[in-house]
């Protein structure tokens, strides 16, 4: 039982060392051909949206939209991906042996 609460605890401290490691990671979708990109840590943090310069007009208003939109999910998707991996490998570390 002990043995159980001590790798709960290991696994917590295990985590907040993932979670810091993911603050640093960072990924980028791209939309529009490179037009419009999102980066975002391994968090989901957004941390910066570039748009080019001449998609900035009112008549462009909804393809920006749509374009921020696809590269927003683009990256939130690989900053998934990149998280799961990672809580993976912790958990396979302090549970060997237990399928994940």
């Amino acid at each position: 039982m002990f043995d159980i609460l001590g790798k709960l605890g290991q696994m917590k401290s295990k985590m907040e060392e993932v979670k810091n490691r993911l603050d640093a990671v960072s990924v980028t979708g791209e939309s529009g051909g490179g037009e419009v990109k999102v980066t975002v840590n391994g968090n989901r943090k957004v941390l910066s949206v570039r748009i080019e310069p001449h998609l900035l007009f009112p008549e462009k208003r909804e393809e920006v939209e749509d374009l921020v939109e696809i590269a927003m999910n683009r990256a939130l998707d690989e900053a998934t991906r990149v998280s799961e991996a990672e809580m993976k490998a912790v958990g396979k570390d302090l549970l060997p042996g237990f399928p994940l």
